[in-house]
């Protein structure tokens, strides 16, 4: 279970607010004090751009999980979300020290941004808003290294209802051998004692990676009992086969997108760890270069329309996870429960930045 942040970025008074908030972050996830300032930065730069570009909207702050020498480790993600105009040149908005006004302003931009963020991508399109994301880990970023190597990747995004300080809703992800799993876990209601469900299946998914979907599912329902029980989707991605099985308990949505194409797949009705069902059927799938799976608590609106947008398998999921959170939603639909969104993508090799 760890804390999620969700700060609104409509005056000048905010900006301070997100960078407390990415602060309070890098606490909790132990980062050291030169990564703590990188990341104040970055939450600085974020909220002043929403404000002087877009007219206001939100910065998302997450603790997840990033690859490392030895083993992994809990960093940062910090999301910016707009419905703003979009911005017109990219390129240009990516290099150090660009601005497009002269208001004050720590002239960082978001190219510096990059260049200091271990993981970073932004996808913008006009009239829908711009979605940036950076991630902070414990050692500077290394820079020209090569990209990641090319392959799936799993990222996503997590909002309390009500900006409390947990969520109730939690995604984890784990690799073995040529098989990646990933799992949407949304405990029964909200608040602590939900956060509580979630948190411990994404725990125990851990020490599941060689498990088929149905059998991680009936693990987690045993280690689950104590606690008030969660909807469960498990999605396990077989490189080698190009394979997607899908198999899910309660009220988890999931959503695959192949050849332009998007497709439902379905879970059936009952609660992990409390009443779930004697068997739960498999859904089998190809893979293709181009698929992208999304995975999503019942937060999200339930008639969402999935974006028609083909540059999104080739961002970082967590940039994807965003924009669909923030396109399914609006002032007029505010959500009604915790809200998480997790992501499966095929490809590997981020465009702004590495992978994780």
């Amino acid at each position: 279970m760890s804390r999620v942040w969700d700060v609104p970025v409509d005056d000048s008074t905010r900006v301070r607010d997100v960078r407390v908030a990415a602060e309070e972050a890098s606490a909790c996830a132990g980062l050291p004090p030169g990564r703590t300032a990188t990341a104040a930065l970055v939450a600085t730069e974020l909220a002043t751009n929403l404000l002087r570009h877009a007219d206001g909207g939100r910065v998302l702050i997450n603790l997840v999980e990033r690859a490392h020498d030895d083993g992994r480790r809990t960093v940062v993600q910090l999301v910016s979300l707009d419905h703003g105009p979009g911005i017109p040149d990219v390129a240009a908005a990516m290099r150090d020290g660009y601005t497009t006004t002269v208001a004050a302003s720590l002239g960082a931009g978001l190219g510096t941004c990059r260049r200091i963020a271990n993981d970073f991508d932004l996808h913008s399109a006009p009239g829908r808003g711009t979605v940036v994301m950076a991630r902070i880990g414990h050692e500077p970023a290394v820079r020209n290294q090569g990209p990641p190597p090319p392959g799936p990747r799993a990222g996503g995004v997590n909002v309390p209802l009500g900006r409390a300080e947990h969520s109730g809703d939690a995604w984890g992800r784990v690799c073995g051998g040529d098989r990646l799993t990933l799992l949407l876990a949304d405990g029964l209601g909200h608040g602590v004692k939900a956060a509580e469900a979630s948190g411990a299946a994404v725990k125990e998914l851990g020490g599941l990676a060689e498990l088929p979907p149905v059998e991680i599912l009936r693990s987690l329902g045993r280690a689950l009992r104590p606690t008030r029980g969660a909807a469960v989707a498990v999605a396990q991605l077989d490189m080698t086969a190009g394979q997607l099985s899908f198999a899910g308990i309660g009220n988890v949505g999931a959503r695959l997108r192949t050849d332009g194409t998007w497709k439902a797949l379905l879970s059936h009705p009952g609660i992990v760890g409390a009443q779930a069902p004697a068997s739960v059927p498999v859904q089998r799938v190809p893979w293709h270069a181009d698929s992208l799976l999304v995975l999503h608590s019942d937060g999200l609106p339930s008639r969402w329309t999935p974006p028609d947008d083909g540059v999104l398998p080739g961002c970082d999921p967590a940039v994807a996870a965003a924009v669909v959170l923030r396109d399914a939603g609006s002032a007029a639909r505010p959500v009604r429960d915790d809200t998480c969104v997790a992501v499966l993508t095929a490809r590997g090799v981020s465009r702004h930045g590495s992978g994780v």
